[in-house]
């Protein structure tokens, strides 16, 4: 018959460029979701992300608490007014990732604080 080609791992309800208004999706799971250019406007704490391509969404003013990511893509997305509180990010590329204006109290890169890393530059610097 035709070429071998391989499975479209998307082959569910097509989702990119969704927007997600003032919507409570406490424990929502995406598995498998390809929600490529979405934006959430959204409460999503407890929320779970597996397999799911977030490539260029948009997250504003929404509530990730508690939330899970596992083997998503976030290239190119934008987070802001965002909880993230107990954040935990491991076995993740942050090549050209750009954090400002955050409340980093507590955080930790590799087991240091990152006001202690903050602190050594200051000191470092001069």
């Amino acid at each position: 018959m035709g070429k071998d080609t391989e499975p479209n791992p998307f082959n569910g309800p097509q989702m990119q460029a969704a927007h997600f208004e003032r919507a409570d999706m406490e424990g929502a799971h995406f598995d498998g979701v390809n929600l490529a250019g979405s934006k959430f406007f959204a409460v999503l704490s407890k929320a779970t992300f597996h397999n799911t391509n977030l490539s260029e969404a948009d997250f504003d003013d929404v509530n990730l608490a508690r939330a899970r990511f596992h083997n998503v893509t976030l290239a190119e997305t934008q987070i802001s007014n965002a909880n993230l509180s107990k954040l935990k990010i491991s076995g993740v590329t942050l090549a050209d990732t750009e954090i400002s204006d955050a409340d980093l109290t507590g955080m930790r890169i590799n087991g240091v604080l990152v006001s202690d890393l903050f602190d050594a530059y200051e000191k470092q610097r001069g």
